[in-house]
C-alpha cells in the first residue's frame, strides 16, 4: 500500500512501563528510552491511500486519523510500533485497516481547518467526549538523529498487530525517507483518547511535541511473528 501522511502533530508521554505491560499481547515487551515507556497520540491526514500502482480512488483514499501508540520489540528484539486504536471518519478505510492489517480502527466523526494552525476534533462513535487539537509547527524542520529521543520516538520501520479469531501476533513492514520534523506549538490538546482505550490517564502536557508536514510511506504485506517476512 502507498499513503501519504500529512500535517502530523505528535504528542508523547514518560510513562513508568508497569502501567502498560497488561495491555500488550503475548510476544511483544515495551520498548524504552532512557529507561521510560512513551505513549503516543497522533492526529493526522491520510491522502492518496492505494495499492502500489494503482490510481487513488475518490472518496475513499483520503481521510482524518487519529492513532493512540507506544513503542514495542518482539522475541527477536526487532522494534516497531504497537497501535491501541486507530480511528478514522470512513467506514471503509476502517473495514479495511481491519480486515488486511488486523489493526483496531474505530469509526469516529472527525473535522479539521488547515491553515497556518490545524484546529483538528474527533469524536469516537459511541463516546460522548470529544478530542480536540489546535496547533502548528514552528522552528526550521530538522532531520532525527540516531540516539535522539525524536529518533526513537518517529523512526519505526514495522508495525505490529493482533489476530484475534488465529490468536497470532504479526508485523508488517513500513518504508519512507527519514521524517523532517518541526518542534511543535500546540495551543490546545486532548488525552480523552486515552479514556477511549481504558489506558492510563495522563493529567501533564506532553513531555515532547512535534509535527511533520508530510512523509510518503510504503506499507508492506503482514506476515505472522516468527515467520519470513
Amino acid at each position: 500500500m502507498f499513503q501519504s501522511w500529512q500535517n502530523l502533530l505528535f504528542l508523547h508521554w514518560a510513562v513508568p512501563a508497569k502501567t502498560l505491560e497488561g495491555h500488550l499481547p503475548q510476544g511483544l515487551s515495551l520498548d524504552d528510552f532512557e529507561g521510560q515507556a512513551w505513549l503516543g497520540i497522533v492526529p493526522f491526514f491520510m491522502r492518496d491511500i492505494r495499492p502500489r500502482r494503482l490510481p487513488a480512488i475518490p472518496g475513499i483514499s483520503n481521510f482524518l486519523e487519529l492513532n493512540v501508540r507506544t513503542y514495542v520489540y518482539d522475541e527477536s528484539g526487532i522494534p516497531g510500533v504497537w497501535f491501541f486504536s486507530l480511528d478514522a471518519n470512513r467506514r471503509l478505510a476502517c473495514a479495511l485497516g481491519r480486515s488486511l492489517f488486523h489493526l483496531p480502527y474505530r469509526k469516529a466523526k472527525m473535522s479539521t481547518q488547515a491553515g497556518e494552525w490545524f484546529d483538528y476534533r474527533a469524536l469516537r462513535n459511541g463516546e460522548t467526549e470529544s478530542a480536540d487539537y489546535r496547533y502548528r509547527g514552528i522552528g526550521p524542520n530538522r532531520i532525527t538523529e540516531p540516539g535522539s529521543l525524536e529518533f526513537f520516538l518517529l523512526e519505526r520501520y514495522v508495525l505490529y498487530s493482533h489476530e484475534k479469531r488465529k490468536n497470532r501476533l504479526c508485523r508488517a513492514r513500513v518504508h519512507h525517507e527519514p521524517y523532517r520534523f518541526h518542534d511543535a506549538e500546540v495551543e490546545r490538546f486532548s488525552t480523552e483518547p486515552l479514556a477511549w482505550n481504558h489506558l492510563p490517564l495522563v493529567s501533564t502536557p506532553p513531555d515532547h511535541a512535534c509535527t511533520v508536514p508530510r512523509v510518503d510511506a510504503s506499507i508492506f504485506s503482514l506476515c505472522e511473528v516468527g515467520t519470513a517476512p
